[in-house]
């Protein structure tokens, strides 16, 4: 019987962790112009065939990882936009902790991102992100 108690207080310990590891919160979200803008200008961008990934790789020890959304009109209308970012952002919360520390990356969704299913966008993404070299070996 104390055997149980003890599994279950295990449990209870590393569920939270393990959510706190997948959070996205908005202090790790670009929001700035002035911080899409030293992406854009500083770092390098890739282009795919519904996305583009541009990196600016901070010189800094301890930066976080923080990432930005774009979604134009070209996408469509104010619910399509807000969809295809919702996306967006699930999948860089779901492959964070694949990223290498100190890297801002910004994510630009053409007009067809909005058509592609999710499971197509996350390998797009995927794929950019390993050509950019952001994702831990």
């Amino acid at each position: 019987m104390p055997a149980l108690p003890l599994t279950t207080a295990v449990a209870q310990v590393k569920i939270p962790a393990m959510q706190r590891r997948l959070r996205f919160p908005k202090s790790r979200r670009l929001t700035l112009d002035s911080e899409f803008q030293r992406v854009r200008t500083e770092g390098a961008s890739i282009r795919g065939g519904t996305l583009t990934l541009s990196v600016l790789k901070i010189a800094e020890a301890k930066a976080l990882i923080r990432a930005g959304f774009i979604t134009s009109r070209r996408v469509g209308g104010a619910v399509v936009r807000n969809r295809t970012r919702r996306r967006l952002r699930e999948i860089f919360r779901k492959h964070q902790h694949e990223i290498c520390g100190g890297v801002w990356v910004v994510t630009i969704a053409s007009a067809r991102a909005a058509r592609e299913t999710s499971h197509a966008l996350e390998d797009e993404w995927l794929r950019l992100a390993r050509r950019a070299s952001i994702l831990a070996p």
